[in-house]
């Protein structure tokens, strides 16, 4: 025990070989980094079988996950050209996630563990996403803003350090993706050649930059308009989504299984109701920010905007537009590291062994459960709340033909 934990340190001032393991949805991604270089990467995606079954299915995915799991793994080592008793570490999601989906890289990094004698790093899987930019960047330093939007999550945070995260705000019910993929099955745009094999999410984003001028037909309310914290909720875009449907389908007497004929229009003004909606409570947790001098004396104010939603150029743009009015600049993750993969999660296992933060030796990797809810950090929603902020809301150019809602 004394000689492993000797080995780690001799190893802490080094540029340490870290494999990451992600199996926290329906993704199975491995990566191997050199420190900040990549050394090889390796990627079995489930997208295209679970966009055409309505949704990701758990024991589908954990059965996929199964069958690639040892192929994905060697693949990226034998890419990397090393022997795997060259690492140092192996990195794995352990939480949040789907229970069935965890297991499955758990068992596998203790196999990994076991064969080759090396320590595993557990990682929280959105503390990873928040983190990847650095990975990128030298310029995102702590502490940092931090908006969280992908498919399974919706998250303001305050990233002190690499382990400590304070929660600002979260989604009351959907998660934006989640959101978005509904309401496009909703409005059957998979039924649309061009958005057969792209996620509803990225539909509606292209079906969105086909509308040149937005019309006030398709209205969106403006969700939690008299919350005066950083919540949010988007429930109820379905719910004013299928009013719209119907009225449309019973005007145009169209069968349930066609797209209406203006769906750029609805998905324009839907798109930018969500991002008005992000920016809006984004806002709220930078003056929060403000206010309890969490930013004083921080040279570069950072946002950091990572997940899936993150990708969407129309809502990312929304954002750096007002942060850069408050003074922040926005930055997120090159497009491929805001999915899902497993260089986030090599890159957390470098920042961590680096820092020899949360190193398991393999004689304890049985101590290392995997976690479906886990809590991003300490929460500060109830002192948002209490603070009771009223903001005047930026106007943004880009969001300028949705202001009437």
């Amino acid at each position: 025990m004394i000689l492993f934990k000797n080995i780690i340190r001799r190893n802490l001032s080094s540029n340490p070989l870290i494999l990451g393991i992600e199996t926290s949805c329906d993704d199975t991604g491995v990566a191997i980094l050199k420190g900040k270089q990549l050394v090889s990467e390796c990627l079995s995606t489930q997208m295209k079988v679970h966009l055409h079954l309505g949704g990701i299915l758990p024991p589908l995915a954990q059965d996929f996950h199964r069958q690639n799991i040892d192929k994905t793994v060697k693949t990226c080592i034998e890419r990397a050209g090393i022997d795997p008793k060259e690492l140092d570490a192996i990195a794995f999601t352990n939480r949040p996630g789907l229970p069935l989906s965890l297991i499955v890289g758990t068992r596998y990094a203790r196999y990994m563990s076991r064969k080759y004698n090396k320590p595993l790093i557990p990682i929280h899987h959105m503390h990873a996403h928040a983190l990847t930019p650095r990975m990128e960047r030298d310029d995102v330093k702590f502490p940092f803003l931090c908006l969280l939007i992908s498919g399974g999550h919706s998250l303001l945070s305050y990233v002190k350090d690499i382990n400590d995260f304070i929660l600002l705000g979260q989604s009351l019910d959907d998660a934006p993706g989640e959101c978005l993929d509904k309401i496009a099955r909703m409005m059957k745009l998979i039924n649309l050649k061009q958005f057969q094999n792209v996620s509803g999410g990225q539909a509606i984003e292209e079906a969105a930059r086909m509308c040149k001028e937005p019309t006030d037909k398709y209205y969106f309310p403006l969700m939690l308009k008299f919350y005066r914290d950083c919540q949010f909720s988007f429930a109820g875009f379905k719910n004013v989504t299928n009013k719209h449907l119907r009225r449309e389908r019973k005007k145009l007497n169209l069968p349930v299984d066609q797209v209406i004929p203006d769906y750029p229009d609805f998905c324009a003004n839907l798109q930018g109701a969500v991002a008005r909606h992000l920016c809006y409570r984004t806002q709220r947790a930078i003056e929060f920010c403000e206010d309890q001098h969490m930013f004083d004396n921080v040279e570069q104010r950072t946002l950091v905007v990572s997940g899936g939603v993150a990708c969407n150029d129309f809502i990312f743009e929304a954002l750096k537009q007002m942060c850069e009015t408050k003074n922040f600049t926005a930055v997120r993750p090159s497009r491929k590291l805001c999915m899902d993969n497993g260089i986030m999660i090599a890159w957390n296992g470098v920042e961590k062994f680096n820092r020899n933060l949360d190193i398991c030796p393999p004689e304890k990797i049985y101590d290392l459960d995997f976690y479906a809810k886990c809590p991003i950090g300490e929460s500060y929603i109830d002192k948002v709340k209490e603070k009771n902020l009223s903001c005047k809301w930026i106007k943004t150019p880009i969001l300028k033909p949705f202001r009437r809602q």
